[in-house]
């Protein structure tokens, strides 16, 4: 049987971005039950209010939604159940003592498969003050402008 190669993102969380700012990313395996697996495969999950947390030297993904697996029976998983993350030891201590300091979380970018299995895509970020937000907004805006001025300066 061929082996599923590449990444095949499942959810991503877009509104992170946009609420903090990211310092450091890193890449976690994530130990999911069977029927999360094939919930999964099937598309169908959702970031938005998730977070990792660190206790006792191990990372949890947290409060995110992976929903009831429709074929599944009796032993179906619980939608917002807490997940290990599978992270070397160095990472969590890292994380573990920026999360410490005032303003830093852990969140979770990206849910994929990657080489056939499952892995999530998290952030060590700092919250943006609101007028962030609005001037990020406002450059994204004056780009995206600048980009159809010279588009249609070259089409002339």
């Amino acid at each position: 049987m061929a082996k599923d190669t590449g990444r095949k993102v499942v959810a991503s969380n877009r509104k992170a971005r946009h609420d903090y700012v990211i310092e450091d990313v890193y890449e976690a395996g994530i130990v999911l039950s069977g029927t999360e697996v094939k919930a999964l495969r099937m598309g169908r999950a959702s970031l938005v209010d998730g977070y990792v947390a660190v206790d006792r030297g191990e990372a949890w993904l947290e409060n995110v939604h992976i929903p009831e697996y429709t074929e599944g029976t009796w032993n179906n998983h619980a939608p917002r159940r807490k997940r290990k993350l599978l992270l070397h030891k160095e990472e969590i201590l890292r994380l573990e003592s920026k999360t410490r300091e005032k303003g830093h979380t852990i969140v979770p970018l990206a849910l994929y498969f990657l080489d056939g299995r499952a892995k999530v895509e998290i952030a060590l970020a700092r919250g943006k003050k609101e007028y962030d937000k609005r001037q990020a907004l406002r450059e994204k805006q004056d780009n995206r402008e600048a980009q159809r001025a010279m588009r249609q300066r070259e089409l002339r």
